[in-house]
């Protein structure tokens, strides 16, 4: 992890695990199991590492990795899937770029809201 992206979770399907990071616990139950069924399910769909992280200036992106000898791990599936990803939680995953914004970056949610206008 570099100092410009922070991690807010990821599921690896080599390890079986799913990882969430503390310093997000302050979010609804319901966001964290809706996180982990959400990255449990690409990793078992493509295979590989799903990371969900935040950038510099608060954008949740999508890093998927696969082992280079991994020739289960389905690459076009992967990109196929974060697409959909995209359109069916979008209201989750802009929620969780604002709640980063503010509560991580101190941006004030009235200015955000007015640039979007």
């Amino acid at each position: 992890m570099t100092e410009d992206k922070r991690i807010l979770c990821g599921a690896s399907s080599y390890k079986e695990l799913f990882y969430f990071n503390p310093e997000f616990d302050s979010l609804p139950d319901a966001v964290k199991d809706e996180l982990r069924i959400m990255c449990v399910l690409f990793t078992s769909d493509v295979g590989g590492i799903l990371r969900l992280e935040f950038d510099a200036s608060g954008n949740l992106n999508f890093a998927v990795e696969s082992r280079e000898d991994d020739f289960f791990f389905d690459e076009i599936g992967s990109v196929l899937k974060i697409k959909q990803l995209q359109r069916e939680k979008t209201e989750l995953l802009t929620s969780l770029e604002t709640y980063y914004k503010v509560f991580f970056l101190g941006e004030d949610m009235e200015e955000d809201h007015a640039n979007r206008d």
